[in-house]
């Protein structure tokens, strides 16, 4: 799905690594949604496109502050495209979904306007979810129609925020349009719980499904329930609080990027995928924090807090199968989420990574 690459590492080793995991997240539902596999991997190799415009003035230096303001001047051009300059310019529901829940905290109605135009013009489809990404050197640029359930989760929140701040009723109509898409074409129930597939293709297998822990972003889904009750949100909540709590795997009992469930509730890390918890398995604390959910962030509050106690590195990622480690350490995205959930001081210049400074700003959220 449109997970974030892993981008910011701290070291060049990483390089690999980051465009392996960004090809490989949605090999095997593109196939599924397209037919043809190679269709994402082809666009991945095109030439990085031209560099985007801020939309403020950088800041003195080089460096930007962790906020909204800093974030948009590095990764919004002037169309209203959120720019992942660790994934060779592309952009995705998730990043547009990303800046817009930024901008409407921030007060920023131009800056969540030009993004809203932009998503709704390019990626919206007809029922109310998002194409889940846009290669801007690639014919067409929204190659695979599949979604993916974060991006449209965090663009559905977004737009209540909004629509409440700033009293657009068409806005907040869009929001119920995407909730009731989310909940009719994204959610399944299995083994007696009804949980949020990563997309609409290629996740449900032989009676078996593969999850994201990273896509219950909880405090979209508090809002959601608080702003419709009725509508079925707090069996997603309630049951995804149940998958998180038991998708804890290995010594220090840490979530996975993917997860596989079976008919009986039985869960393993997802076949055919890295058993880490890394670049997409790091938002499980970060979401979990942010909603109040702080049980749910301990176990990897406590690895990394563990780890800062005896002057280790947080590494990047954690094979939760054999303990091993990245040889590289996080991102300073990373460290926001580290000084989040256990104490002590977030980075205070932002990344010129995407991703990393996706996690530095939301980890200064207060929903």
């Amino acid at each position: 799905m449109n997970s974030p690459p892993p981008s910011g590492f701290a070291s060049s080793s990483a390089t690999a690594i980051r465009v392996r995991h960004a090809l490989s997240r949605r090999l095997f539902c593109i196939g599924a949604a397209t037919g043809v596999v190679s269709a994402c991997i082809g666009s991945d190799s095109s030439a990085s496109p031209p560099t985007p415009t801020p939309t403020t003035t950088p800041m003195p230096g080089g460096t930007a502050p962790v906020s909204w303001a800093g974030f948009s001047g590095r990764f919004l051009d002037q169309s209203g495209r959120v720019i992942d300059n660790g994934n060779k310019g592309v952009s995705h529901s998730e990043g547009q979904g990303y800046g817009m829940v930024m901008a409407a905290h921030a007060g920023d109605r131009q800056g969540f306007t030009r993004m809203w135009d932009w998503t709704r013009d390019t990626l919206l489809r007809p029922e109310g979810l998002l194409a889940w990404r846009y290669v801007p050197t690639a014919t067409p640029p929204v190659a695979d129609p599949n979604n993916a359930t974060d991006g449209d989760i965090l663009v559905a929140w977004a737009l209540g925020i909004a629509g409440a701040r700033w009293n657009r009723q068409d806005w907040l109509a869009q929001a119920a349009v995407m909730r009731a898409a989310i909940l009719a074409r994204v959610t399944v129930t299995l083994a007696g719980r009804r949980v949020l597939l990563p997309g609409v293709a290629g996740f449900a297998e032989g009676g078996r499904v593969t999850l994201n822990p990273a896509y219950y972003v909880w405090p979209a889904l508090d809002a959601f329930h608080a702003v419709a009750p009725a509508e079925g949100w707090d069996t997603i909540i309630a049951d995804g609080t149940w998958l998180l709590t038991q998708a804890r795997f290995g010594q220090h009992q840490l979530p996975t990027d993917w997860v596989e469930l079976a008919p009986d509730g039985a869960l393993r890390p997802a076949p055919g995928r890295s058993p880490w918890f890394g670049f997409d398995a790091v938002r499980v604390p970060l979401y979990a924090q942010l909603g109040g959910r702080s049980g749910l962030a301990r176990p990897a509050a406590e690895y990394w807090q563990g780890r800062r106690s005896a002057g280790q590195m947080i590494p990047a990622w954690v094979d939760v199968t054999n303990g091993a480690i990245a040889e590289y350490a996080g991102s300073a995205g990373v460290e926001a989420i580290v000084a989040l959930t256990g104490g002590g001081t977030a980075p205070h210049a932002l990344s010129d990574d995407y991703y990393a400074a996706v996690l530095q700003v939301l980890a200064t959220l207060r929903p």
